[in-house]
């Protein structure tokens, strides 16, 4: 990656890089929060899991195992540990939990389509900021999209329990 540190690309990468980072936990926050106002704390708990939980518990360690050093000169301000990217990580997580939590089956293609789209800029974006390797974001999102893919495996019984009692209006017994 070998463009400007002034051109509207790295604009795009500096407001990707603010919603990746620790800003981006608000959006599952916020999100599971909802949820749980709405009487869908299943879901509520599947999404901190697999999109706050996950990132603590599988990039972290990933993080000190690998200790991997950045790219020279990064653009932005980052720590130590390169691989895999939290914020790719983060972002594969969160996508695949809101396609779960906010789409009916049918719908989910489309939001499939945006989610990779989103996921691949945030991938670019990590890249052209100098902050990771490439492969450190395809690490991040094989390793996010297993997490979140498994993490729904796990949770399937209690948000087909939640989504039967949200047909028949009972979410709240």
């Amino acid at each position: 990656m070998s463009g400007s540190r002034h051109d509207a690309a790295t604009d795009l990468a500096h407001v990707l890089d603010g919603i990746g980072g620790p800003l981006g936990l608000i959006a599952p926050l916020a999100l599971a929060g909802c949820l749980s106002v709405y009487g869908r704390w299943r879901s509520a708990v599947f999404v901190f899991t697999t999109s706050v939980l996950a990132n603590i518990l599988v990039v972290l360690p990933m993080k000190q195992i690998v200790d991997r050093a950045r790219p020279p000169q990064p653009w932005v301000l980052v720590n130590q540990g390169s691989f895999p990217s939290g914020q790719v990580f983060m972002t594969t997580t969160l996508v695949v939990a809101v396609g779960v939590v906010l789409f009916p089956p049918v719908a989910r293609r489309w939001w499939w389509l945006f989610a990779a789209v989103f996921v691949a800029a945030m991938m670019w974006s990590r890249t052209w900021l100098h902050t990771q390797w490439l492969s450190d974001t395809v690490a991040a999102v094989a390793a996010g999209a297993g997490s979140a893919l498994l993490l729904w495996l796990a949770f399937a019984p209690l948000l087909e329990r939640e989504a039967v009692r949200a047909a028949a209006g009972r979410l709240f017994d």
